[in-house]
């Protein structure tokens, strides 16, 4: 005589603690029969004020300890994987404790398109309870990935419409309600959000050398300009070395900064070279003194020239001795 399986019991209890819950909330849950069962225990239909929204949704259930975690629960993807990603409803897994009679909830689809990696299995916190306390957060993240997937049954209609507003403003966390304007950016930065770490760190590394590079463009002919009305020099060189000595510098202190050490002497230097050399250019109006002018740039000459050398030096010097330190 054939047995039944001792984990019939175990996968019922949690299906039917599911279904008694969204049944007590009015909400329209019909059982998949076993031999339909594909990956889903339950289709539901959600409903408010016991009138049907639109939005559907189907749940996986699982029971007993085989899911639980030191840290929460988890339910394996097993073969489900491009059925419950390319889903047109969301999926949503669900876990029942035998021992505490909870219930844990995750939105499968959405962990699954979130995913960069192909993974094994989909994480629940413990944070992510499921009770008549709860249930409303679960049927409100639903119905904000639907709206934001557009894959609802029907349009909102104007009375639905009316209640969206009056649910955010009685009952629903404001701060888990989606805003549509900005949400897709949100979801791509969410999906890549290592690379866009990244970017975003070497973007605010690169502001101050942009900004440099802005600086050193607008003063071009100014500089140009200068030499030409008080020295016989060519302009183009005396210019482009200063320039080059600014950018070495500015290089120096990005990749040291990078590197964790701080150039405060370089630094330094920086700010005295471009507060020197960079404003009176733009300053003078023609009317300078002459062998004042003629000084300066005399000077800027000497100083680029000179400093570049110690810059490279210096800095050799530095990395040589690191090499050493790193090959002993």
């Amino acid at each position: 005589m054939a047995k039944i399986s001792p984990n019939r019991r175990i996968e019922l209890a949690g299906v039917n603690a599911v279904r008694a819950l969204l049944e007590d909330h009015d909400h329209i849950a019909q059982e998949i029969s076993g031999s339909n069962d594909h990956g889903e225990d339950l289709h539901v239909l959600l409903t408010r004020n016991r009138e049907r929204t639109g939005y559907v949704l189907a749940i996986q259930v699982k029971s007993g300890r085989a899911y639980k975690r030191s840290k929460g629960y988890s339910i394996p993807i097993e073969d489900h994987y491009n059925d419950w990603k390319n889903s047109k409803i969301p999926v949503v897994g669900v876990v029942y404790d035998l021992e505490t009679k909870n219930l844990y909830w995750v939105n499968i689809t959405a962990a699954l398109q979130n995913s960069e990696e192909r993974i094994k299995r989909v994480y629940i916190p413990r944070t992510s309870l499921l009770n008549s306390e709860t249930i409303s957060d679960l049927t409100s993240a639903i119905e904000s990935y639907v709206d934001s997937t557009g894959t609802r049954l029907r349009e909102f209609t104007l009375k639905e419409a009316w209640a969206a507003v009056s649910r955010a403003l009685d009952g629903v966390d404001p701060n888990k309600v989606p805003n549509p304007l900005f949400e897709g950016w949100a979801e791509l930065i969410f999906r890549h959000e290592k690379r866009t770490k990244r970017i975003a760190r070497l973007t605010l590394q690169l502001s101050p050398m942009l900004l440099l590079t802005f600086l050193l463009l607008h003063e071009w002919p100014y500089q140009v300009r200068y030499v030409q009305n008080y020295t016989e020099l060519n302009p183009v060189l005396v210019v482009g070395g200063l320039y080059i000595f600014i950018s070495w510098m500015a290089l120096t202190i990005f990749f040291e900064l990078r590197a964790g050490r701080r150039p405060k002497e370089t630094g330094n230097c920086l700010i005295a070279v471009c507060g020197l050399y960079l404003w009176i250019p733009v300053m003078d109006d023609g009317d300078g003194v002459e062998w004042l002018s003629e000084s300066l740039v005399v000077s800027s000459v000497l100083v680029s020239h000179f400093g570049l050398i110690t810059l490279l030096a210096l800095n050799i010097k530095r990395e040589v001795k690191r090499k050493k330190r790193r090959s002993t």
